[in-house]
């Protein structure tokens, strides 16, 4: 029961702008899950979700990385300094960084494990991602933007 879960809380923030924990409970309740705050609180720890800004000014659940909050930073770091911007092109992204800086963002990038990301490949100032789909996309070009600030 946990398992189908937390895959559900996965897909429902995918799916989803969910910006509270009650928002997620009234979600997985429409799903037909029987939750506690004191559930869905642990379950985010354990996913180890966190919240992002969106284009809106607003915040959302998302899934960043399984690493540790150390190497996010990093990460973060990485893609701020070279980070220019962000384009879509069905389920493609094209991302712009300073010049001699697409290697490092990339990899930063590839390492964030970002939702439905399939991998990418960078030149010398652009990254082409490969992303599930157009949906997808456009959720992972919003964390990027949040990031990228």
């Amino acid at each position: 029961m946990k398992a189908k879960r937390q895959a559900k809380i996965l897909e429902l923030i995918r799916k989803n702008d969910v910006e509270t924990q009650e928002e997620l409970s009234a979600y997985l309740e429409q799903e037909g899950f029987v939750v506690t705050q004191a559930t869905v609180s642990r379950d985010i720890r354990e996913l180890k979700l966190t919240k992002i800004s969106t284009e809106n000014g607003r915040q959302k659940y998302a899934v960043l990385s399984e690493a540790d909050n150390g190497l996010m930073d990093k990460y973060v770091r990485v893609l701020q300094e070279g980070f220019v911007s962000v384009d879509i092109a069905e389920n493609i992204l094209v991302i712009h960084t300073v010049s001699g800086m697409a290697s490092a963002v990339g990899a930063a990038v590839d390492a964030m494990k970002l939702p439905d990301l399939l991998g990418s490949i960078a030149g010398d100032d652009t990254i082409i991602c490969v992303i599930r789909s157009a949906d997808s996309a456009e959720q992972v070009k919003k964390i990027l933007l949040s990031l990228g600030k």
